[in-house]
This record gives C-alpha cells, structure tokens and sequence, in this order.
C-alpha cells in the first residue's frame, strides 16, 4: 500500500498510542535512529523485523510475569 492508504483502524486509541511509544522506546534501546516525524520507510527491514520482534518478546515475557502473579495470588 502507498502512503496515505492505511486501512486498519485502532479499537481502542490509547492502546494504539501505547503501542506507538512502545515501538520507539523499543527501537531506542536497540540503537535504532527513527526520525521524530515517525517514517519508518528507510529503515531497513531487518531492524523493522528487530524492533517488532523483541516487542513481542517484552509482550509474552509481561503476560507470562502476570500469569505466574495471579497463580500467586490464587494459591491457597
């Protein structure tokens, strides 16, 4: 898709939002410059695939934390 032809549409904005920020400070600790205007089509696809990458890993690691807390709570 061009610019400008962007389909998906956020269900809840403050999740997109979080996301967003997530993606860059993600990006920042792994070196990447990504200019403040938020393009994103000069960087290369390796570290695109680099950044969403370790953002799900930060994702499952976070779900998995909130797992075993629960179990924690729950146990009798």
């Amino acid at each position: 898709m061009g610019t400008g032809q962007k389909r998906n549409q956020p269900l809840v904005q403050q999740a997109y939002n979080a996301l967003e920020q997530f993606k860059y400070e993600t990006a920042n600790e792994l070196g990447i410059q990504v200019p403040a205007e938020g393009y994103w089509g000069h960087i290369s696809s390796r570290d695109c695939g680099a950044v969403g990458g370790n953002m799900v890993r930060k994702m499952i690691a976070a779900a998995e934390q909130s797992l075993i807390n629960q179990a924690g709570t729950n146990a009798p």
